[in-house]
């Protein structure tokens, strides 16, 4: 297969094998991510110990926003 590839890609141009690889380098990435796990609600539990009392009020600068 490895050798089957690299003739195809001896024939492309030399913009076009830039390409080639930043695709591969891509593919590479994709599944190297496992991307079966997704984070479920409630996985953060735990992580914020303290919230400020004021977080849910709006803020001064966007005043001029607000109707």
């Amino acid at each position: 297969m490895t050798d089957v590839l690299e003739e195809k890609v001896q024939k492309l141009p030399l913009q076009a094998r830039q390409e080639a690889s930043d695709y591969i380098d891509y593919l590479i990435y994709k599944y190297s991510v496992d991307i079966k796990v997704k984070p479920r609600a409630g996985f953060m539990k735990g992580i914020v110990t303290w919230m400020s009392n004021d977080f849910n009020e709006p803020l001064e600068d966007f005043n001029g926003y607000m109707v």
